[in-house]
């Protein structure tokens, strides 16, 4: 190692493949199916990728935290699964078919091939015999089989909802794939359209899901609350309005009302677009038929729905108020959903925002009934805001004088005895629809049949492959116009039927796919003994922008199979971590044009010339990577630059995880230069190391030899926390102190060196495994040794360094022996100079010791 061909200089190139196929070979991260009984489980997932065909910094950040939880895990004495698999289904892959005339699966499992031979240069410690994608009929097959059980346990049907429907594409679209009410891709006008949908009964585990957030212990609480807002339990009543003139045959409108004690400041009724009333008050009416039509074409988001102008339509029609026998105009309103709670409102102006922009743009009544603390009740009006805090009841008849709880408790009883409502329990959250009229999913299987209606495939028919022959020039779902794919015979009477030609939401593929990790090769979608000794995952990975319904489909899930038996974790994830995202400056041309970062020029100040030009440029800090701003950094590139190692290190070093991070040309060389650091650090100070076997003498390099099991506890301490940023700055620290001590004792440089290999192994993977092998040839790899333990007692401080104050004022530091008397401390610390001239002569009259922190005097 000491001759003169070796290279002044770490070659990670040759180095880091070298230590990949050495993994590799000794399968260092392969666990059996079913964990052994010997050392305890850990299972780390990072949500998997969906195949674009690159990896991006956000993949290098999320897979880079997991891989350092899994080997430093796995050097703790767990058995560590750590998976990989692909979300392979989905539009992207249709899209390309229809642009560029490739098949999606020749598309899809050519990006797959790219991006496993990229994450595999980041020396990922993952078990890769586990890989699968769900676009393979191997798992789409098990997922088929999983669907038909649900129908068999009630837990999946087929019902009419209201859609947002692509004229021009021929699909369903989400709320949010609605833009300014066209499609996102056909840009077509989207059409309300009443359509038989597959929904999984979500709704039946709503308590369940919301109560078991508490026991959540390891999830961000923000996670936590946004799961309990989308699930969105409200008590509140359903209060029935009798129509003064039935219309359609429908002789009341049903409301729910989370306020009830508001009830004496309505001003309209409101239903949605879709309600069974619009569409009778519609029959006669042309003008509120194309007002119909209008909304029915904007998007149905949340979002879309704050921003968008509230408008309405009067029907005519006019319900009876249940306490008052008052009469009040019913309108059609766009701000109103179908899928939300009854599809009516009650609109009370003076106490919900909406409903007060409302009235105020049809010049309705906006009577004030809840009256603000300290208010007159002889001049409170409302203005351009409406109240929504609590508050005592007032113009409410036999509410008034009464606060906002007892308010709602009576009108509820009173409503109950008029037999006008009842109290209930309420959810936001509706069952999932999960048709989807696209052909690259998982096919639904089912089979249509006149005769016999809904028919499953029989498991012995399983998996229901896609055709590879479809055509993609027509729009619309390939599957509905393939000639012979979708006709098959019944299964049950054997006549001509009809394939389902809709495919699963891509949700579906992941909500299960961490289970189907435990036993991925097994002839049955579980393996309960596989899931039931690896479930749940221990520590889960990945974006905040999955915080919502993949995780919530995911609970779903769980649950739901472990109710049917098949295992027995009730949740999914015990541990959730959401990472922050990657950013770069992002540099804009005087004419508009977005530059990437090599085509500019970066002074020292931070402001930016295009090269081309030379001229000045506009320097945005802190934006996310976005391909649309050009400001990406390729990773590959990185590492045929600096290594993975380097990469990895700086991903680590710049912010907590949890953080947005901004990628810097500074700082990922700054990170390379480190490497090499400790690279030399190691070379230069082999010829002279003892033997590994010779030990540090008991006294000797005392300084150096508590900076390592300090470091060692530090590190240690940091990455149980995940903060993985701090054992990094740590490290740095440790490096520091080697240079310092290049003269102290061989064989406590030796312990010191060799500290520094094994600590970085969980964040620089391959440098670590080349600086044990200069330092111990022939060892076993770094990959498989236990984790180093910090010796207490060497790491104990002779010293300590204790503030001194007068009169509450920091006036020196002192440094004392560990266990020194106090008359020792207070006579050191009034011997210093500074104290002395605070004191200034006066005699002091207490004297305070705050062991380890302080001593404080009082004159």
């Amino acid at each position: 190692m000491n001759d003169a061909a070796t290279p002044a200089r770490y070659d990670f190139a040759a180095a880091e493949p070298r230590w990949q196929e050495a993994w590799t070979a000794q399968r260092c991260f392969s666990v059996p199916d079913v964990p052994a009984g010997d050392r305890p489980k850990y299972y780390v997932l990072e949500m998997f990728p969906y195949p674009s065909g690159k990896i991006h910094m956000g993949h290098v950040r999320n897979y880079t935290l997991g891989d350092v939880v899994a080997r430093y895990k796995r050097a703790r004495g767990h058995q560590v699964l750590h998976p990989m698999g692909w979300d392979a289904f989905g539009l992207p892959a249709e899209n390309a078919a229809r642009e560029r005339g490739v098949h999606p699966a020749q598309w899809t499992y050519a990006n797959i091939a790219a991006m496993r031979a990229e994450l595999q240069r980041m020396g990922l410690s993952l078990e890769w015999d586990r890989e699968f994608a769900t676009c393979d009929p191997s798992y789409y097959g098990h997922q088929q089989k999983l669907f038909l059980d649900f129908l068999k346990a009630g837990l999946a049907e087929r019902k009419e909802s209201w859609v947002n429907w692509d004229p021009v594409d021929h699909t369903v679209l989400a709320n949010e794939q609605v833009i300014d009410g066209r499609g996102w891709r056909s840009g077509a006008v989207v059409e309300k359209k009443k359509l038989s949908q597959w929904f999984l009964s979500i709704t039946k585990f709503a308590p369940e899901l919301l109560s078991a957030l508490d026991g959540l212990e390891r999830w961000p609480e923000r996670v936590k609350l946004m799961q309990a807002n989308w699930i969105g339990r409200s008590e509140g009543a359903r209060v029935r309005f009798a129509l003064e003139t039935p219309a359609g045959g429908i002789p009341e409108v049903e409301v729910f009302t989370t306020r009830p004690d508001t009830l004496f400041g309505m001003s309209f009724l409101a239903v949605a677009a879709e309600h069974p009333l619009a569409a009778a008050a519609a029959a006669n009416n042309p003008q509120i038929a194309r007002f119909i039509t209008e909304v029915r074409s904007l998007g149905t988001s949340e979002a879309a729905i704050e921003q968008a102008e509230k408008r309405g339509i009067d029907t005519g029609l006019r319900v009876r108020h249940p306490f008052t026998g008052e009469t009040f105009p019913v309108w059609i309103a766009n701000f109103v959903l179908m899928e939300y709670g009854t599809g009516a409102i009650f609109g009370c102006p003076s106490g919900d925002q909406r409903d007060l922009e409302f009235a105020r743009k049809y010049a309705l009544p906006v009577p004030p009934v809840i009256l603000p603390p300290g208010a007159d009740p002889a001049s409170f009006q409302i203005g351009d805001t409406a109240y929504t805090e609590d508050g005592t009841l007032f113009n409410s008849g036999f509410l008034d004088g009464l606060g906002t709880a007892e308010g709602k408790r009576a009108a509820i009883d009173a409503l109950e005895k008029q037999g006008a409502g009842t109290g209930v329990v309420n959810w936001r959250l509706r069952d999932w629809g999960v048709s989807r009229q696209r052909y690259w999913g998982c096919p639904i299987p089912v089979i249509h049949c006149e005769a016999c209606g809904v028919v499953p495939v029989p498991d012995e028919q399983l998996p229901v492959t896609l055709p590879e022959d479809v055509d993609f020039s027509k729009s619309g779902n390939p599957l509905d116009h393939h000639p012979t794919w979708k006709h098959v015979g019944c299964p049950s009477c054997g006549k001509p039927a009809r394939r389902e030609t809709d495919t699963f939401d891509t949700f579906v593929d992941s909500s299960w796919y961490f289970a189907r990790f435990t036993a991925p090769k097994a002839g049955t979608p579980l393996v309960a003994e596989a899931a039931n000794g690896w479930l749940p995952v221990d520590q889960y990975i990945g974006g905040i922008e999955h915080a919502i319904l993949h995780l919530l489909y995911s609970r779903f899930f769980t649950r739901a199979l472990s109710g049917m038996g098949k295992m027995q974790a009730p949740e999914p994830f015990a541990g959730l971590f959401t990472q922050g995202m990657v950013q770069h400056a992002s540099y804009r041309a005087k004419d508009g044009r977005w530059l990437a970062p090599d085509e500019v020029d970066v002074a020292a100040d931070g402001s930016a010339t295009d090269k081309a030009t030379g001229l000045p440029v506009t320097v945005s800090r802190n934006d996310k990577m976005s391909k649309s701003k050009r400001n990406t950094i390729d990773p590959g590139a990185i590492i045929d630059q600096f290594g993975a190692d380097t990469a990895r290190w700086f991903i680590l070093s710049d912010n907590p995880p949890d953080r947005d991070m901004e990628w810097t040309t500074a700082g990922v060389t700054g990170a390379s230069r480190f490497s090499q650091r400790l690279w030399r650090l190691v070379h230069n100070a082999l010829p002279t190391l003892p033997a590994p076997e010779v030990l540090p003498a008991a006294d000797a390099a005392r300084d150096l030899r508590r900076a390592t099991h300090r470091t060692i506890a530090a590190v240690t301490e940091a990455l149980e926390t995940f903060a993985f940023n701090v054992a990094v700055a740590r490290i740095h620290e440790f490096a520091n102190v080697l240079e310092a001590h290049q003269g102290a004792d061989a064989a406590a440089r030796r312990e010191a060196l060799e500290a520094a290999a094994r600590l970085i192994s969980p964040m620089m993977p391959h440098l670590a495994e080349e600086l044990w092998s200069m330092l111990r040839p022939g060892a076993p790899l770094v990959a498989t040794l236990p984790w180093l333990e910090s010796d207490a007692e060497i790491a104990k401080a002779d010293s300590v360094t204790l503030a001194v104050q007068v009169l509450g004022k920091l006036r020196a530091t002192i440094e004392v022996p560990v266990g020194a008397d106090e008359a020792t401390i207070f006579a050191t610390a009034e011997a210093e100079e500074n104290v002395q001239r605070a004191l200034a002569g006066r005699p002091i009259r207490k004297r305070i010791h705050v062991p380890g922190r302080i001593v404080n005097f009082v004159a």
